[in-house]
């Protein structure tokens, strides 16, 4: 028998004792940090990237985005001592996709993020949310606030109705005739019309949502994969027009009670309004606000390097208990 087929019986016999028992070695292959944990009842998607001192759990936007558009963070996060987890929220991204319109509701996503904290074993640590992320990220800090280290509100206001008083002042300020296309179509109700997406689009988003041309790839990537149901339901038909089962949503009263430090990040373009980001800032006790002069709701793209120089050291401080407000 040669030393080739000696060798060849050697890895038969090894892939038979991994098949017969495949639990012996699961725990020990390497995934690049991707695996899936339980939450709800389903499986959601997480990964690890990096191995700093400093955990950082992230929420996505949407709701029914996905963790794509976060991939900026890293280029920077884990260059600044911090190990940090991307998470697609469940009927998100590579998540499961229930069929049950019932688990899509506020209260049901934050306790979802109670799940995975507890299935990542973190005990302390810094939340970023952005968007939809950062209003799940208040929620969570007003129910579960043992557990965090610091918390990231990134280009989110306190109410709903509050986005939409902005989001109307934003509307009125384009031109006539975009206007004109918006209204006619808000009266039919058709929201996919061509010429309606048109404006949303090539309009309205290019000066609020994101200021660069071309868009990212990572964020044209999660607007062509995210999952629209969710987004509808919870939302509405788009960034402007909040019909959803949130619609009502309103924390502005019990901002106090957030008493982590907290990091308020705005845009001066946003789609959220930079004075309402402000004055969150004076109701949440330990709490520094920023706006990008240059950013809009994707701040963290299009005023990149003074977003990142306003979260880095915040990631460091709040983490070793030295910030101050």
């Amino acid at each position: 028998m040669t030393h080739l087929s000696r060798r060849g019986l050697l890895l038969g016999a090894g892939a038979a004792i991994a098949l017969a028992h495949p639990w012996a070695r699961a725990a020990a292959v390497r995934t690049g940090g991707a695996r899936m944990v339980k939450a709800r009842g389903h499986e959601v998607w997480v990964k690890q990237v990096g191995s700093g001192r400093i955990p950082v759990l992230t929420l996505h936007g949407g709701p029914g985005f996905n963790h794509f558009y976060l991939e900026c963070l890293e280029d920077f996060l884990p260059q600044s001592d911090a190990r940090f987890w991307f998470y697609d929220q469940l009927g998100c991204g590579f998540s499961d996709r229930p069929d049950d319109d019932s688990l899509w509701t506020v209260e049901g996503y934050r306790d979802e993020v109670e799940e995975v904290r507890r299935r990542l074993g973190l005990d302390r640590f810094v939340l970023y949310g952005h968007s939809w992320g950062g209003m799940l990220g208040m929620e969570y800090a007003l129910h579960y606030p043992q557990h965090l280290s610091g918390l990231v509100i990134s280009n989110m206001t306190a109410s709903c109705a509050e986005y939409v008083r902005h989001a109307e002042q934003l509307l009125a300020a384009l031109p006539p005739d975009a206007q004109a296309v918006i209204k006619r179509h808000r009266a039919s109700g058709d929201y996919q019309a061509a010429e309606y997406q048109e404006v949303i689009m090539n309009v309205v988003y290019r000066q609020h949502f994101c200021r660069l041309d071309p868009w990212p790839e990572p964020v044209q990537r999660s607007l062509r994969t995210m999952n629209n149901h969710i987004y509808n339901l919870m939302q509405g038909p788009d960034e402007f027009n909040i019909v959803g089962n949130f619609k009502d949503w309103d924390i502005w009263d019990r901002l106090k009670e957030i008493r982590v430090p907290t990091l308020l990040i705005g845009g001066r373009y946003d789609e959220m309004d930079p004075d309402q980001i402000r004055r969150m800032g004076t109701l949440i006790p330990h709490s520094r606000v920023v706006i990008c002069p240059e950013g809009s709701h994707l701040a963290l793209y299009d005023d990149q390097a003074r977003y990142f120089a306003a979260l880095l050291p915040f990631l460091q401080e709040a983490h070793d208990g030295h910030f101050s407000g």
